[in-house]
């Protein structure tokens, strides 16, 4: 970021709910421009179930633009491109190159909150945790966040990077029932063997497919197991799972990611639900962010560069033409993006033979597969 642009936001006291990725990014973007940034996060401490998380070009633009990282992330494991392969025994059905864009990147999602959260305090921003925020009001220009514990801070404006289920998404669109999409996702991390390849693989399976990635100079390989089934209640990403209940479900996956699930021992089980993109961004001084605008199914690993794009065009706007041009500038995106992951539920899981006649397509034409989505990560919010 140029130096002439660092002090657009001066003296302004902004307020972030949440210390998650888009929260960190957008409370580092405020604190650049001269933003006087506070971060409210309800946890105690900044950790995160361990998990892996890809970041695509149209994500490291920012968080390069932001000086978060150079030109090569340490720890990230560049991808080569994605292997899809078939469930009994490994065989791989096609390979896609990486996107035109630029590589995708993969991070433990511990060390790139690190990372940010570092950037964030370096920037002059203030990182408050275990503040949980219960209520929001506004009266004339200032928000008034309301805590559990009886405290009241008052704010000239609020960015709601809470998720979809924090109290600001609730403020500004009423509360809105999920829908569960019909299916649910295990994730687990095991220690790599030094045998794995760096390109992300996707197993599929009648009902299941397996994505698996390496994390950490590739000393540690990702694991998300996603299954279609009915009977699922909460909608949560941080429950525990049963590790007998998860080998009885994928044991018949064989080849490599068969040996990984074998060694998986412990797993955290996620129900993915439905939620729509909401209809509007901001009330008052209050503006959303992330999951909080736009919670999405996972299967474009889009959720935290959409985050990150948010964070992004929101500090730009608040220089320029206020909520509402932010708004106008990311809503449509985020519809398109959203979409297309909900598009994917259906591709890696078709019975036969539909599965096999998908899989000779793949063989014949996955070349020409991956372009269809060069415009998420060939885009730049910061051009």
């Amino acid at each position: 970021m140029t130096n002439e642009r660092l002090m657009e936001l001066k003296g302004r006291e902004i307020t972030v709910l949440g210390a998650g990725i888009g929260g960190l990014t957008a409370a580092l973007a405020l604190a650049r421009r001269g933003a006087q940034v506070r971060v409210l996060e309800q946890a105690t401490e900044l950790a995160d179930v361990g998990a892996g998380i890809q970041i695509s070009q149209n994500g490291m633009v920012v968080l390069r633009a932001l000086d978060v990282f150079g030109a090569i992330p340490a720890g990230a494991v560049r991808s080569n491109g994605v292997e899809l392969r078939d469930f009994r025994v490994g065989r791989v059905v096609t390979r896609l190159p990486p996107p035109k864009a630029g590589p995708t990147w993969y991070f433990h999602r511990a060390d790139l909150l690190a990372r940010l959260e570092t950037a964030a305090l370096g920037a002059g921003a203030r990182i408050e945790l275990g503040q949980q925020v219960v209520g929001l009001e506004q009266a004339g220009k200032a928000v008034t966040v309301k805590l559990a514990d009886g405290g009241r801070i008052e704010s000239r404006l609020v960015i709601g990077a809470d998720g979809v289920r924090g109290v600001s998404r609730a403020y500004v669109c009423g509360r809105q029932e999920a829908r569960f999409s019909g299916q649910a996702a295990w994730r687990a991390v095991v220690p790599a063997t030094g045998r794995e390849p760096t390109r992300a693989a996707l197993t599929m399976a009648p009902g299941r497919h397996v994505v698996t990635y390496p994390l950490r100079d590739g000393a540690w390989m990702n694991i998300v197991a996603v299954e279609d089934r009915r009977d699922w209640r909460k909608d949560s990403w941080r429950a525990e799972g049963d590790i007998t209940e998860f080998h009885a479900r994928f044991g018949d996956f064989g080849g490599e990611v068969g040996g990984l699930l074998r060694r998986v021992d412990r797993v955290h089980l996620w129900g993915l639900h439905l939620h729509p993109v909401a209809e509007s961004w901001h009330r008052g001084q209050l503006a959303l962010l992330g999951d909080a605008a736009h919670p999405t199914l996972p299967f474009m690993a889009q959720g935290a560069c959409l985050a990150i794009e948010d964070a992004w065009v929101l500090a730009q706007s608040l220089t320029e033409g206020g909520l509402a041009q932010y708004e106008a500038m990311r809503i449509d995106r985020a519809r398109r993006v959203v979409a297309a992951a909900r598009g994917n539920t259906w591709k890696f899981h078709a019975p036969s033979p539909f599965r096999e006649i998908g899989q000779i397509a793949l063989r014949l034409g996955g070349e020409r597969f991956a372009p269809r989505f060069e415009w998420i990560y060939g885009a730049d919010v910061t051009a």
